[in-house]
């Protein structure tokens, strides 16, 4: 029997699964729908990635969901070194981007080289958002605690003191060009959650 040469690529595979259990002890500003606790962002990154799937699947979208789930789980892999940054937080989004960049080099950098690659690459493809496929997996991760805020009865929003027009602006313009009908459903469910008073005041 001739033994298969990739297979001593396995202690760095085992290597690099291990590196991304730490992503399930770094908490998000955002709590599940049922607890009161943060929520971890292995767990959002299970949500999204199975919350797109379905949503592919409802639309009959003509794009390749198993790239969109590939990247919505790796993602926010950068988060082991860097942290979470609350999504609707107000500047140094560029800075983010750089630290969350040399964490995937570092953490991609454990799997064997053609696996890093291929992550890395899953990475700068969502991070650029030129694909179909990366506009569709921004949509929904930017949807997806806006799902949960509204849910919560403003949640994380009224919390951190984050209005209606800085959540519209801040994941708008994506979910928009990223998925259309999606959009189409959220908007009046936040015109909704303003009335009731889910928003902090607006400082403008």
């Amino acid at each position: 029997m001739t033994r298969n040469t990739a297979a001593t690529d396995i202690p760095d595979t085992i290597q690099f699964v291990l590196e991304i259990d730490k992503l399930k002890g770094v908490l998000r500003k955002v709590r599940p729908i049922w607890e009161e606790r943060y929520e971890n962002t292995a767990e959002h990154s299970w949500q999204i990635a199975l919350f797109a799937m379905s949503m592919a699947r409802t639309l009959e979208l003509k794009i390749d969901v198993t790239r969109v789930v590939a990247m919505l789980l790796v993602h926010d892999l950068g988060e082991i070194d860097a942290g979470d940054k609350f999504v609707f937080a107000q500047g140094g989004w560029e800075e983010r981007k750089a630290a969350e960049l040399k964490a995937l080099e570092r953490i991609c950098g454990l799997a064997p080289k053609k696996t890093g690659d291929f992550l890395l690459g899953l990475w700068k493809e969502f991070d650029a958002g030129e694909s179909d496929e990366a506009r569709f997996a921004k949509a929904i991760d930017r949807c997806m605690p806006v799902l949960l805020n509204l849910n919560k009865k403003g949640g994380s929003w009224l919390e951190h003191g984050v209005s209606y027009e800085r959540v519209v602006e801040r994941v708008g313009p994506e979910i928009e060009s990223g998925c259309l009908e999606l959009w189409e459903y959220l908007k009046p469910q936040l015109e909704a959650g303003r009335r009731k008073g889910f928003f902090a005041a607006s400082t403008s």
